[in-house]
């Protein structure tokens, strides 16, 4: 029995040596190297898998850092190194065999994918044979060899223009004049000509002294400092007087229209490092424009298009071998429903006014023109405007760095046609309905104390809803709040689109209504105080069931939008909206009208003025926004909506009714 076990332990002791002593199979081998490499294990490729002569050609932080320095620049993702085990494997020797692979990988430039063959040489060390890859550059990519590199070749794609509806350019790619010194040419006194230069460019000296020291530099060359748009004609003149200036013509995005639609449009301006850690990963890279404000920013993916892309060996001898291409596709150009000449009239309009305005067609909700006031100049922000011009901008306090058509504003009375079509629909008031209110101020009872509704005129009349829109009676819509009550008329501004953001291209503030917790808030809603706030272009989507049978159109900005968009259907009859409209002509037409001074010769014009008041509370006097709302009754493709402040002590809404009243007969004069 012992001689058994210890026959049965040496059988036992012989087979674990043996075991020990096996030699893999080369194709195990070379599989467990692809593993590694689909796993980017470089240096353990390299450590346990090499021969000593594929050693010898390439050390191991050559091999390491080449293998993640092409990797890394090639975006390489999805990296699939391929070995399958053929049925039978090529000999060329007794200790050597090749055998096939295929790498497949997504680069920056597209896919890549080869077949390639492998080596697999025996070899001892340490007293054990093994199987070693006789590893050459062409493993990486073929044809690669150790003295030739990888280059790319980038083809930037044309960044697409925005066009209004008539192809005129909103936003188009041009040049403009880029400034720079020539030492040589600087004369004697350079610290004059640096001193010249940089105050009209309003750069600091130290820039300049800067882009003169690089290290590039020579006496000959032209040295880049700035840039100035191509209009500036004659501060170009001034430059060149300075000794050692000169010009190149350099691409630029260029605005026509300039501040007119400088907030709708926005501008470009290079990208910087937490931009591009952002939208890396979305083909942005350093050297790219981005848009920085209004659809520029917007629409940026859309108009900056895909740059092209070859990546390629370069080989030693100069020529070059393909090895992945992505076409470059240029931006889209983007048809905008804007026409730039209302846009360019409702600008120069309110020239000296901080203010806004929106132009819409009320039956298509094509937007005609979206207007913020005042503005600034779009073409020197794409190009760098100066720090001291910039600050200025930020100190001015009309704020022309503010974009007002998107921002929310205290409508007033102009919110008293939504709040009649509430009521009607509601059934809680009929348009024969009056209130016999003697004088100008009313509360329901005492509960109220000191706070009273207060109305501009007393009619010494009974009035119905035609005449509270003519004379504009706060009272009257007061009261038709109030008979509507809290939820009936949040229901109402809410079937209006108010609380909800609206669907359209341009980001824009959701008009609210705010708290209804009281009687004197809903009371004061019912004219357009309290807490009602709108934007200037759902303002004027609001007046579109008045010219719609009651349905609410939705505003669209391009012209490949489907036009004539019902977004909310009938939330007014279509016998009830003209009514409402007809009253609104009356308040042009009548003497007696509060927009009677915007009526036109030979064109028929109906609105609804509106003065909201900013004061902390009542009694008190505050700044005032003067409001008018005005569209055609015929042909009815034009509705404009215009906001202006500090209209205390100008007339109030007669402002604004004044610049709309000459924007429509500049439009008549042309034939529209």
């Amino acid at each position: 029995m012992r001689k058994y076990i210890i026959a049965l332990t040496l059988l036992l002791l012989i087979a674990v040596l043996s075991s020990c002593n096996k030699v893999p199979s080369p194709e195990d081998r070379f599989s467990d190297y692809t593993k590694l490499w689909n796993q980017q294990k470089f240096a353990k490729m390299y450590d346990e898998f090499l021969t000593k002569d594929a050693k010898k050609e390439v050390s191991k932080d050559e091999f390491v850092n080449r293998y993640t320095k092409i990797y890394n620049d090639l975006e390489v993702a999805k990296l699939k190194v391929k070995y399958a085990k053929p049925k039978e494997a090529t000999k060329t020797k007794e200790d050597s065999l090749e055998l096939p692979f295929s790498v497949k990988m997504n680069t920056v430039a597209g896919p890549i994918e080869f077949d390639q063959t492998a080596l697999i040489v025996k070899e001892e060390r340490k007293d054990a044979e093994n199987w070693y890859v006789d590893w050459h550059p062409g493993f990486i990519f073929p044809d690669l060899e150790a003295q030739d590199k990888i280059s790319f070749a980038g083809q930037p794609a044309v960044r697409g223009e925005i066009l209004d509806r008539n192809g005129s350019a909103l936003a188009k790619n041009g040049s403009a004049f880029e400034i720079g010194l020539i030492p040589e040419k600087m004369g004697d006194k350079p610290d004059e000509s640096i001193a010249k230069l940089a105050q009209q460019l309003q750069i600091t000296p130290e820039r300049i002294e800067k882009a003169l020291s690089a290290s590039w530099v020579k006496p000959n060359l032209f040295v880049p400092v700035g840039k100035i748009a191509e209009t500036e004609g004659e501060l170009l003149e001034t430059l060149y007087e300075i000794p050692g200036v000169d010009k190149k013509n350099a691409n630029a995005r260029v605005y026509p229209y300039s501040a007119a639609a400088a907030h709708l449009i926005g501008y470009t301006g290079p990208i910087t490092a937490d931009e591009l850690e952002k939208l890396a990963d979305q083909g942005y890279s350093a050297n790219d424009m981005i848009g920085k404000r209004g659809l520029e920013q917007v629409l940026d993916k859309r108009l900056k298009g895909e740059n092209g892309l070859r990546i390629f060996i370069k080989k030693a001898d100069g020529t070059q071998k393909m090895l992945a291409e992505k076409e470059v596709q240029d931006g889209e150009n983007i048809k905008l429903t804007i026409d730039a000449s209302l846009q360019q009239q409702i600008f120069t309009s309110l020239t000296g006014e901080a203010g806004a305005s929106s132009a819409l067609d009320p039956i298509t909700g094509e937007t005609l023109a979206l207007v913020s006031s005042p503005s600034f100049d779009p073409n020197k922000m794409s190009l760098g405007m100066p720090a001291a011009e910039l600050k200025a901008l930020e100190e001015n306090e009309q704020q022309p760095l503010l974009n007002r058509f998107k921002s929310n504003y205290v409508p007033g009375s102009v919110i008293k046609p939504i709040t009649a079509s509430i009521a009607l629909t509601a059934g809680t008031l009929t348009p024969d309905k009056t209130i016999n209110v003697n004088g100008l101020n009313w509360q329901p009872d005492k509960s109220w104390g000191d706070y009273v509704v207060t109305r501009v005129t007393d009619p010494h009349t009974p009035v119905n809803l035609e005449k509270a829109l003519l004379y504009s009676d706060n009272i009257y819509f007061a009261q038709a709040a109030l008979g509507l009550g809290k939820d009936k008329l949040a229901d109402g501004f809410k079937q209006f689109g108010f609380d909800k953001k609206l669907s359209y291209l341009y980001p824009m503030e959701a008009s609210t209504f705010g708290n209804l917790d009281s009687d004197i808030k809903v009371a004061d809603s019912g004219y357009g105080q309290g807490q009602v706030e709108v934007n200037i272009l759902h303002l004027s989507a609001a007046y579109t069931p008045l010219l719609n049978n009651g349905n609410l159109i939705r505003p669209i900005l391009t012209m490949d939008e489907e036009k004539g968009q019902i977004w909310k259907k009938e939330i007014v009859s279509g016998a009830n909206a003209a009514k409402i409209s007809q009253a609104l002509l009356q308040v042009v037409e009548s003497p007696q009208g509060t927009a009677h001074t915007g009526k036109i010769s030979g064109l028929s014009i109906a609105g609804k003025t509106g003065t909201a008041e900013l004061k902390l509370k009542q009694g008190e006097s505050g700044s005032e926004l003067g409001w008018f709302v005005g569209y055609k009754t015929t042909a009815p493709h034009l509705l404009i909506s215009m906001m202006v402040e500090n209209v205390q002590d100008r007339g109030g809404s007669h402002v604004p009714v004044e610049k709309v009243k000459n924007i429509f007969s500049m439009g008549a004069q042309a034939g529209e």
